[in-house]
């Protein structure tokens, strides 16, 4: 059996890893079972690719389609093309795609179209804001896809209301805890924890990316000086993501507690994470990995595709108006924040369910 593996963007990098771990543990164990890892090269940067890669000890691609750059049409017609031509040239038994990026969509589409069978990773995920562009993408992989692996109950309640066959879904766990427990003991500090002398959970972590939170100049700017004004002076570290660098660079803030960084790679960004007082962020990711090392988030967002890390974990969605910005980090700094708890099967060992799944499925 040949699996290909499709990785593009950093979450998938984080959630493919322990996958391949998973699928070479039944390659030693004599199973007739081969993985390639095709990487569509939707992200670019080192900080955000190949860095992530010797990081998490994810192998060589064993095809990159450097599809970087570009529009969402342009980039998704870009990789569909790739992987088509691809495929016709060395047809594979089953695809496994992750996630919500572009390149989930893409080889969905693609693979079905030549009757491969596709597995969805973190399926059913719904934030029901259609004007995310990952929405659209997890909407379109889930409504075709084969196999169906979900975080959590709700997720695989969305999949059966959507009339998808529940024989078919599989709530296995979060692959991201996979990672994030495999390699905890490996996080390392970043040079501006000795730069900023930086002292345990006497920092906020701050990230924002979405294009309703940056790509408004002003907007962005009110939300950074709030943020700044009700910071208590203490240290504000923002590593920014390219696409937040483009407004940023139209903007003249300057506060003497906000600090830039560049992207960080996966080992040094999660020591930030696990050691911060609090993490703003828009990211739905970060507040996964935030609820299993027990930290405080806030989310920046109207929506959340992820709300156990609500109902169970440490976050909290505040919406985007900045008002909410500073009762919500009173309430942090007055040590009235909530208790969180890990949602179910958030262990560090889905990619072992999955994969056992797919080898009893396909043989």
């Amino acid at each position: 059996m040949i699996i290909d593996l499709i990785a593009g963007a950093r979450p998938n990098f984080i959630k493919i890893a322990p996958l391949i771990r998973a699928i070479q543990k039944h390659i030693d164990s004599g199973v007739n079972i081969k993985y390639r890892l095709v990487h569509t090269g939707q992200h670019y940067d080192n900080n955000m690719s190949s860095q992530f890669f010797r990081e998490l000890n994810i192998p060589d691609p064993y095809v990159n389609f450097g599809a970087g750059g570009g529009t969402q049409a342009s980039q998704t017609a870009s990789i569909m093309i790739a992987y088509e031509e691809f495929l016709q040239k060395e047809k594979c038994d089953l695809c496994i795609v992750v996630g919500d990026v572009t390149s989930t969509m893409a080889c969905t589409i693609v693979a079905k179209k030549l009757n491969i069978k596709v597995a969805h990773v973190e399926a059913g995920i719904r934030s029901h804001d259609m004007t995310m562009p990952e929405e659209i993408n997890r909407m379109v992989t889930d409504s075709i896809s084969d196999y169906f692996f979900t975080t959590s109950e709700l997720a695989s309640n969305n999949l059966i209301r959507d009339g998808i066959n529940e024989s078919n879904i599989h709530f296995v766990g979060n692959v991201m805890i996979d990672t994030l427990n495999h390699f905890k003991p490996k996080f390392k500090k970043p040079q501006i924890w000795e730069q900023l002398d930086l002292k345990e959970k006497e920092y906020i972590l701050l990230t924002l990316h979405r294009p309703s939170n940056v790509d408004d100049a002003n907007k962005f700017k009110l939300a950074l000086e709030e943020i700044c004004s009700n910071s208590r002076d203490i240290p504000i570290v923002f590593p920014v993501h390219p696409r937040t660098l483009k407004t940023l660079k139209e903007l003249n803030v300057a506060h003497k507690n906000l600090h830039f960084t560049e992207p960080m790679g996966y080992l040094e960004f999660n020591f930030l994470t696990k050691n911060a007082k609090v993490v703003i962020t828009d990211s739905g990711g970060i507040t996964e990995e935030t609820t299993v090392m027990n930290v405080p988030c806030i989310t920046f967002r109207d929506s959340t595709e992820r709300p156990e890390t609500v109902a169970i974990g440490t976050n909290e969605l505040i919406g985007i108006d900045v008002s909410a910005i500073k009762p919500t980090l009173d309430k942090l700094f007055e040590g009235n924040w909530k208790k969180g708890g890990i949602p179910a099967m958030w262990d560090g060992k889905t990619s072992e369910r999955i994969i056992d799944i797919l080898v009893n499925e396909l043989g």
